[in-house]
């Protein structure tokens, strides 16, 4: 047996033989996780592909731990080729995600350390590795800059996190809010503000806080306030389902202070707790000294404007414990929930969830109108009732606001429907529309243009919004994971924030939208990811110009190309909509015959993850900049294919581009369409031929007959196989295990009707070479 020199082993190699060992010999191993995942990997739309990059998932070799809610160290471990610092910074990137406070790097001889409270360095020998008392020792003196932990730090250090079969482990990012928050509670902050993006746990995070601070003492009486009740219900239902039975749904219709008080956790909307005529309930059944911790959810709508009924309960309930919680902090010359808040504890972005692959990136189209800049009536022109038009320029700020125009609605409706068809009609959609009014015109449009589908199921189109009952009642449905039903959903404001939209994959933006905090709730409704139900990404489509808001420097995540689209137009026929409504509205209503309205451009814009504009593209643009990009003219591409032993080096030459070209074949109807025509019909213009006119080409040249019996059979079958599904199937010779080969003989017999597999392979080659001769 060889035995390796400690320069020969591999990274692996040293942690078994040197750097397991000599941690082992301190730490006790269920205070050890090894090869502990950190990130995800992001979700990579590379042209028409979808991916998940798993070489960016971050990975720590080891994390030791304090609690199991407190890592306290991270060791990187790397072969002996390196030195033995070499992975110090590696490991520190790591420490500074995960908020851990020592950090060692090791090459098998010896471990070299880096306090993170300190700032200093130094090399230490395997045999001493510091112990967990060490460590534990060292953090307690040196944290808080020096001064060291509270007694109720160190109580709420020592408390874990619920878990059970049900209950996932938390990420890295919900560990540090939870712990940083709990931690600035213990040490007596009083107004705390946590930024988490949309789709990264906030209600989880916010029951891991809860929990922990209950089962530590440190609070006993919780408020958890939010504005929308499905936002109570489903805390309620799901995260908090653990404390069910200390939970209490406030009702103050219901409810008496003498009988209120048994309870720990308490879940109310603001409206109850301060009514509509600004009766302070909240005073009626609770003390002020009642709470002492409050929470709340999605603070940034008004919970720290003066006049606002949040703040009312806030300032009633001062001597409690607040914390707030958003997605989109608030800081303007009118409200600022900074300012009430303090700076956040911590902040999770869009950008870092995209980016470590917790969340699904988009793609952005953006559609122009011919009336998008401007409309303007003609001279004493009347609207569908007879109403003179005001002489005035109309722009995308005024339609369905100021003005409405019919056929615009058409021609939105329509292009959602072209969308769907082109990718699939069964994927959940939300269209923002500018009012309520708006949304069941819009409703009305995409059911007459989606008929076949309606008919299937009525509730394929559903207008949700605030007024309306019926609508309000199938959102269970549309949210679920489970319900295909409702597919469309129409709306204004209902679902532009606090609703857990997991499947939704296209949001099309029919409003306008003039605040960065409503634009990154509404973008927010499509960043869940659920790869195992297929959504890995979603898509933007834009009406009204308002994804102008990516170019603001607060906005933080990264846009890709649409593979799909534009598409040309005239993809479903158009199902003229029923009129408008009979009694007269009061914007002025312009029919199809007062204005007929066309699509003029589609754009797809590229960015990078700073929300910095790279190109503008279509999917079409950038497979012929790519084609061009490999092959300088049309001869050099056909000399390529035909020299190409195996035409499928092409194609998967391509897809390292981003380039899925039977995917972008379906999306431009192109199926029958052979891989090379469709190449040489998009770069250089060459009017494509279809598989089976190839193939009947062939025939007629009679280039088969020089074979004879089985071997001619042989290559008809091949020929015929090529008609029906391509080139790169005839190349495999695991097709002559298939029908209808398999009923002529045993490959090995086949092949050998030619001579043996060169010979076999020469037929093949020759087929190829006549399938693309020109034909004459």
């Amino acid at each position: 047996m060889t035995i390796l020199t400690k320069k020969e082993m591999s990274e692996e190699d040293i942690k078994l033989q040197y750097i397991t060992p000599a941690i082992l010999s301190k730490w006790d191993k269920s205070k050890i996780t090894m090869e502990t995942k950190i990130t995800d990997g992001k979700i990579c739309l590379n042209g028409n592909i979808v991916y998940r990059d798993k070489k960016s998932a971050k990975y720590a070799d080891y994390v030791l731990y304090w609690s199991n809610s407190f890592p306290i160290a991270i060791v990187e471990a790397k072969d002996n080729n390196h030195s033995v610092s070499f992975g110090l910074q590696q490991a520190i990137t790591y420490a500074q995600m995960m908020d851990v406070p020592f950090v060692y790097s090791s090459n098998g001889d010896a471990f070299y350390e880096h306090d993170m409270l300190t700032g200093t360095e130094r090399e230490i020998s395997l045999d001493a590795f510091p112990s967990p008392d060490e460590l534990i020792e060292r953090y307690k003196v040196r944290a808080n800059g020096g001064s060291g932990l509270t007694a109720n730090e160190l109580a709420v250090i020592s408390q874990p996190y619920y878990s059970s079969q049900n209950t996932y482990e938390p990420r890295y990012y919900q560990r540090v809010a939870v712990n940083r928050t709990v931690d600035a509670i213990a040490r007596g902050q009083n107004r705390l503000l946590l930024v988490m993006a949309t789709g990264t746990g906030k209600t989880y995070t916010a029951f891991q806080i809860v929990y922990r601070l209950l089962k530590s003492g440190m609070k006993r009486k919780i408020l958890y306030l939010a504005d929308r009740n499905i936002l109570v219900d489903q805390s309620i239902q799901q995260d908090f389902s653990p404390l069910e039975k200390v939970i209490h749904k406030v009702n103050v219709a219901k409810d008496d202070k003498t009988t209120i008080t048994s309870h720990q956790v308490y879940f109310s909307l603001y409206q109850q707790l301060v009514g509509d005529d600004d009766q302070e309930h909240f005073s009626e059944l609770f003390d002020k000294d009642f709470f002492d911790l409050i929470i709340v959810d999605e603070c940034h709508r008004g919970s720290a404007k003066e006049e606002s009924r949040w703040r009312k309960i806030l300032e009633y309930f001062n001597s409690a414990t607040q914390i707030g919680m958003t997605a989109t902090p608030k800081e303007t010359a009118y409200t600022s929930n900074i300012s009430y808040f303090g700076e956040p504890v911590y902040t999770y972005s869009l950008k870092n969830g995209i980016d470590d692959g917790f969340l699904a990136p988009f793609k952005v189209i953006s559609v122009t109108t011919d009336i998008s800049d401007g409309w303007r009536p003609l001279k004493g022109q009347r609207d569908y009732y007879g109403r003179e038009i005001e002489d005035r320029i109309y722009n995308n700020k005024d339609y369905d606001y100021n003005i409405i125009i019919e056929d615009r609605i058409n021609q939105v409706a329509l292009e959602i429907t072209n969308y769907l068809r082109s990718t699939d009609r069964m994927q959940k959609t939300i269209v923002f529309c500018a009012s309520e009014e708006a949304a069941e015109r819009m409703r009305i449009a995409l059911t007459n243009f989606n008929a076949d589908m309606c008919t299937k199921n009525p509730d394929y189109v559903v207008r949700i919004t605030g007024s309306d009952d019926y609508g309000k009642g199938k959102l269970d449905y549309f949210i679920s994971v489970s319900s295909p039903y409702p597919v469309i959903a129409t709306t204004s404001k209902l679902l532009s924030t606090g609703a857990d939209c997991k499947m939704t994959k296209l949001i099309v933006l029919d409003e306008n939208i003039g605040s960065m905090t409503e634009f990154k709730q509404i973008i927010g409704r499509g960043t869940r990811l659920r790869e195992k139900e297929g959504k890995t990404h979603f898509v933007v489509m834009d009406f009204r110009g308002v994804t102008r808001l990516f170019y603001d420097e607060a906005w933080d995540g990264p846009i890709e190309i649409d593979p799909n689209w534009p598409k040309e137009p005239g993809a479903v026929i158009h199902v003229p909509p029923p009129g408008p409504p009979h009694e007269p509205q009061e914007k002025p209503y312009v029919g199809v015959d007062g204005c007929t309205v066309r699509i003029i451009n589609k754009v797809v814009s590229v960015y990078d993850s700073d929300g910095k504009l790279l190109r503008h593209e279509n999917i079409i643009d950038y497979t012929k900049t790519n084609i061009l990009g490999e092959y300088a003219d049309l001869e050099h591409f056909i000399k390529s294919w035909n020299g190409e032993e195996k035409k499928k080096a092409i194609s998967e030459l391509f897809k390292d581009h981003g380039i899925d070209i039977q995917a972008l074949k379906e999306s431009q109807g192109m199926e029958d369409i052979d891989d090379f025509d469709f190449i040489i019909h998009i770069a250089f213009d060459k009017k494509p031929l279809t598989r089976k006119e190839r193939a009947n080409d062939v025939k007629k040249r009679d280039f088969i007959s020089k074979y004879n019996g089985l071997a001619r059979e042989v290559l008809e079958a091949l020929l015929e196989k090529y008609s029906n599904e391509g080139i790169y199937q005839i190349e495999d010779t695991q097709i002559l295990k298939l029908d209808p080969f398999i009923r002529m003989g045993k490959p090995a017999a086949i092949v050998k009707l030619f001579g043996g597999k060169d010979g076999y392979m020469q037929a093949v080659k020759e087929l190829e070479d006549e399938i693309y001769k020109e034909i004459s």
